[in-house]
């Protein structure tokens, strides 16, 4: 009766390529994968923030009147009302303008509203609208939070490609050792090994080294994402500020080398028993 265990393993030289090459793989997977979800939540933080918000502008001053009308009419709606007075514009745009008092004739009467509900919005934004500019924060910083969501598809690209990358490395890795192995093979034949028992030895060498390259990458890669997140943090510009990773998508990060190790257990059963059925 054959004993299952391990009959032959990687040369020196491979094991230490392999566990390198999965270890950098691995890292930026995680390194992806945290990037991503630390944009998504800066996308949803920064949209929630100011789904509520809105700003209306008019340049008339006969339309003042009737703004401030609807707004005490709809004060029930409207959490919070600011006027933005003309010295406040003026130091808002004083590192950029100069002669603020020439400004004066030019610059709009403006109000930040923060409504109750989005409903409350919609329906006092459309009574506004027929007399002043009506502008929900939301819609003004949509650039922003585009540019957000392509920066996720980017890491959602690498992180695919990498994936792809340990695929390709554990399938070439498989072969490479079958044919060094190739007398090992034909012996475990001749005596009625099966190939799943042939497979699950490369399994066996492969989920060891894939275990110590997830440590090593996950132990890089962690630090690094805490480092771009204090970065983005310390630099209080809007969305950047925003970023961050949740309890659960620390928990995703951690079950990525995890995941990583399952992929590449499949890909060398996959990729031995083909090489045993064609040889």
């Amino acid at each position: 009766m054959i004993k299952r265990q391990t009959v032959f393993s990687l040369l020196r030289e491979q094991s230490m390529f392999m566990t390198a090459i999965m270890s950098l793989l691995t890292f930026l997977s995680v390194l992806a994968l945290g990037i991503a979800l630390s944009i998504g939540t800066g996308v949803i933080r920064w949209n929630a923030q100011w789904d509520l918000y809105a700003t209306v502008q008019t340049t008339k001053s006969d339309t003042a009147g009737k703004i401030e009308k609807i707004l005490s009419e709809n004060s029930d709606k409207i959490a919070e009302s600011v006027k933005i007075t003309t010295d406040d514009m003026n130091a808002m745009l004083r590192p950029w303008v100069s002669g603020g008092g020439a400004l004066k004739n030019y610059l709009p009467e403006m109000w930040e509203i923060k409504f109750k509900t989005k409903s409350d919005m919609t329906a006092v934004g459309k009574e506004i609208s027929q007399h002043a500019r009506f502008l929900t924060h939301a819609s003004a910083l949509k650039t922003s939070t585009s540019a957000g969501w392509k920066m996720i598809l980017i890491a959602g690209i690498v992180l695919t490609l990498t994936l792809g990358a340990i695929g390709a490395s554990i399938s070439y890795i498989a072969r490479n050792t079958a044919m060094l192995h190739r007398r090992e093979l034909e012996i475990l034949n001749q005596i009625g090994a099966t190939d799943a028992f042939v497979a699950r030895q490369m399994q066996i060498i492969v989920t060891k080294i894939c275990l110590v390259a997830g440590l090593i990458g996950f132990a890089i890669a962690a630090p690094v994402l805490l480092l771009i997140l204090s970065a983005a943090h310390s630099a209080r510009i809007g969305l950047m500020a925003m970023l961050g990773i949740s309890a659960i998508g620390w928990l995703l990060l951690i079950l990525m080398p995890v995941f990583i190790t399952i992929f590449a257990i499949w890909i060398t059963k996959r990729t031995t028993i083909n090489i045993l059925k064609n040889s």
